[in-house]
């Protein structure tokens, strides 16, 4: 197939979950690349969650919100990886980039681990990640040394990185989860000094430091871009189509000011995970009914996502805006004006240009 086809590439998937259980890869390149994906990263979940009797007796847990058990490090993600990778055609594995992720990144030895994966397995791995330091919910149940961007064995990842050409895909969110008025990102200085550190180092920042209940900071895009500053090879995923555009504008009450709200205000990791599960059920369904162009678009994505962002908007009232969006402390919501949505998405703009006339 000719790779000019191709929508676009994907820098983030994991083919496991929490328990070690995912798609089956020849599932993955045949119905979710389909024609549509030309190439696409792939990775397990470093971290096991513990199915612990004491807890939640026979039920078996498969999420780390599901139990108060602890997560623990599971390195065998990698040759499974790797095991999965190998078991495809050439083709098929042409349209993949392995990545290690199975190794505890407060640990000294981590290099080695990627050293002797890299020996083991050559000619797979072609990346770092996606491997977490701070993590809502997450770094809290693993046990042990707590991971933190100002580990030298952080700074030794990175170093062997740069010194054999393996991409890192990194996650770090930006703030701590409910954070104070007016409280500065506590990561975002940290991880600007980290980059600088290691200018040789291919790096992708997954999530721009966005999680489930981790909202982006306000001004995130312009903090980030200070902190990406020099930094070239340092990648930062965002999307300025449709989370740009304006949702709502709120009056607060002793004001006839109108405060703009935009949709990446209202952008949340539930959201995430239910804009992306409705565009993968859609792209198996598609394919099932024998859709013409199978597997997942970027169209499915972004329509997915307007929709979600409708459904939040539409909730928004003078009682319910606190709860959808970050406010100043000691405000109250007078009026609520929803701005109208465009009927016609950029990305079906984008399709309807390039068809022919």
């Amino acid at each position: 197939m000719n790779r000019s086809t191709y929508e676009f590439n994907d820098s983030h998937f994991h083919l496991t979950n929490y328990i070690q259980e995912g798609t089956d890869i020849r599932e993955f390149v045949e119905v979710m690349m389909g024609k549509t994906i030309g190439r696409s990263t792939l990775f397990g979940i470093p971290l096991q969650q513990q199915w612990s009797y004491a807890n939640t007796g026979d039920f078996a847990p498969k999420y780390y919100l599901q139990t108060d058990a602890p997560l623990y490090y599971y390195s065998f993600t990698d040759a499974w990886i790797a095991m999965a990778y190998k078991s495809l055609s050439l083709e098929q594995q042409s349209r993949l980039d392995p990545m290690i992720s199975g190794f505890h990144p407060a640990d000294m030895y981590a290099a080695d681990h990627i050293r002797r994966v890299l020996q083991t397995f050559p000619g797979v791995f072609s990346g770092i990640g996606e491997f977490t330091i701070h993590k809502e919910f997450v770094s809290s149940k693993i046990p042990g040394e707590t991971a933190s961007l100002t580990n030298p064995a952080l700074d030794r990842i990175l170093d062997f990185a740069g010194e054999v050409g393996l991409v890192v895909i990194i996650h770090n969110d930006i703030d701590a989860p409910f954070p104070s008025p007016d409280q500065e990102p506590f990561a975002l200085q940290q991880i600007k000094e980290l980059f600088r550190r290691h200018p040789n180092t291919k790096i992708i920042w997954a999530h721009v430091g966005v999680g489930r209940v981790v909202r982006p900071v306000r001004e995130q895009a312009v903090l980030i871009e200070r902190a990406l500053n020099n930094v070239p090879r340092v990648i930062a995923r965002r999307s300025r189509t449709i989370f740009g555009l304006s949702v709502v504008e709120l009056t607060f009450a002793g004001s006839t000011t109108p405060v703009v709200r935009h949709r990446r205000d209202l952008l949340t990791g539930s959201i995430i995970d239910r804009a992306v599960q409705q565009a993968c059920a859609e792209a198996v369904e598609g394919e099932r009914l024998g859709a013409e162009r199978p597997g997942l678009s970027l169209e499915m994505l972004m329509k997915s996502f307007d929709r979600q962002f409708r459904a939040v908007a539409d909730q928004i009232n003078e009682y319910s805006a606190r709860h959808h969006l970050e406010l100043p402390d000691g405000v109250r919501v007078a009026t609520v004006r929803r701005v109208p949505q465009p009927s016609i998405l950029p990305i079906e703009l984008q399709r309807n240009e390039h068809q022919p006339h």
